[in-house]
């Protein structure tokens, strides 16, 4: 799947409109009519959105569920990014003049059997390990300079809450993701 400019600047709009609309109003409205809800923003699609004020990360928040439609995962997602990660301190309306979004569109995960599947700036993974989920998006590892195995490590410790070395006992999955910035 891929966006044109165009598309990718209409998703950005809605995922700003709802931080915005929430942050003013403390409603989760429907997008208004000036919206075009292209048929590809119709599908059902998985997404994170990421929030940042004056480049500082203060919220990360996605769904890995196909059911909603793209658009409504977006809506959903960037709110709950920006006013309900409770890892960081929400956003504030007087900030929102600062506030920069990245939205990772996901693929359907692919199962793999270990590290040697995982391509670097491509995929992403998400580990499995009884009742834990965790994911990492491709581009913490390229920021951090990650091997697939580091990539898995941080992975378990950091999101799983388990030792490094569980991945290894985890059932394994890569996905890509389109980056809009």
């Amino acid at each position: 799947m891929e966006f044109t400019e165009k598309q990718k600047h209409t998703l950005m709009s809605m995922a700003e409109w709802s931080i915005q609309n929430y942050l003013t109003t403390g409603k989760r409205d429907e997008l208004p009519d000036k919206f075009e809800i292209d048929p590809v923003f119709k599908s059902p699609r998985g997404v994170f959105v990421s929030v940042y004020i004056k480049s500082d990360l203060r919220g990360c928040i996605g769904t890995f569920s196909e059911k909603e439609p793209l658009y409504n995962n977006i809506q959903k997602m960037a709110v709950q990014a920006a006013a309900e990660d409770n890892r960081f301190k929400a956003v504030r309306a007087r900030e929102l003049n600062h506030l920069q979004i990245e939205i990772s569109v996901l693929s359907p995960r692919e199962k793999i059997e270990g590290p040697d599947n995982i391509v670097i700036g491509k995929h992403g993974i998400y580990l499995i390990n009884g009742i834990r989920r965790a994911t990492l998006l491709p581009q913490v590892a390229i920021q951090n300079n990650y091997s697939p195995v580091e990539f898995l490590e941080v992975c378990a410790e950091s999101k799983l809450g388990m030792s490094r070395n569980s991945w290894k006992d985890s059932e394994l999955y890569v996905y890509e993701a389109i980056i809009i910035r």
